[in-house]
């Protein structure tokens, strides 16, 4: 609630920041661009302040850089099975499809979609939620589950919302194993920046993998199985190497 708070509070902040930075009468874009950065900067510190979320440089310490690796290699191989699983299934409403469009026109909106939103996301949902219900319920799986939930209906866009549970899902899991969030942001700074770089590649809103495959779907279907064959051994691999920083090396 507090996270929705922010969000709505600095929408208005950022559009008037918004109004007096603009020269160039897309307005719009840019009051977008800066609620976000505003939104994402007012979490990190008041999450941070509080000590609601606890960032320790200790798991970076103890040099896991394979597991972070294996953490972008799993993202890369996340985009397309993931891409495909939407695709067939019933279309869901994307609400936000103006904005995000707006956001995603300029290198400005990757700063608060590709660097800022991952590591405010992480903070508040991993960090602060998933901490605190991990501490409450006897089961880890349900507090995973349940932060996922969390994590997608904060999206408030419905064609989100299949892909944050299920990278939810894989983000909690990265983080109860390891106790910190570097791993998931990470993962999560990836996926980002997939996308942005996907929307300037293929900026039609409407395509879908059977238009970049040329129509193919022979392509399509072996385009999902290599990256399958990226995403499956690099789950393997973090479950063989994660740990927590106190944690001995196998």
């Amino acid at each position: 609630m507090i996270f929705l708070a922010l969000q709505i509070l600095t929408g208005f902040i950022g559009g008037g920041i918004g109004r007096l930075l603009n020269h160039n009468g897309d307005i719009a874009a840019l009051q977008l661009i800066v609620s976000s950065v505003v939104a994402s900067v007012i979490c990190i510190a008041v999450f941070l302040l509080a000590r609601w979320a606890e960032v320790s440089p200790r798991w970076l310490q103890s040099k896991q850089w394979g597991v972070m690796l294996w953490s972008v290699i799993a993202a890369l191989g996340t985009i397309i099975p993931s891409t495909w699983m939407q695709e067939q299934v019933p279309e869901l409403p994307n609400l936000l499809e103006q904005e995000f469009d707006q956001m995603m026109s300029g290198w400005w909106g990757y700063l608060a979609i590709g660097l800022l939103a991952p590591l405010s996301e992480e903070i508040v949902f991993r960090g602060a939620v998933l901490r605190s219900l991990l501490a409450a319920q006897k089961k880890p799986i349900t507090a995973i589950a349940i932060s996922a939930l969390l994590f997608s209906l904060v999206h408030l866009n419905p064609a989100q919302m299949p892909h944050a549970f299920l990278v939810g899902l894989l983000l909690g899991w990265m983080y109860w194993r390891t106790g910190s969030i570097v791993p998931a942001v990470a993962y999560h700074w990836t996926n980002n920046s997939v996308a942005y770089i996907i929307y300037h590649a293929y900026p039609d809103p409407n395509i879908h993998l059977n238009d970049i495959f040329k129509g193919s779907s022979l392509n399509v279907a072996l385009a999902v199985v290599f990256s399958l064959l990226i995403l499956l051994p690099a789950l393997y691999q973090l479950h063989l190497w994660m740990r927590h920083a106190d944690e001995k090396a196998n």
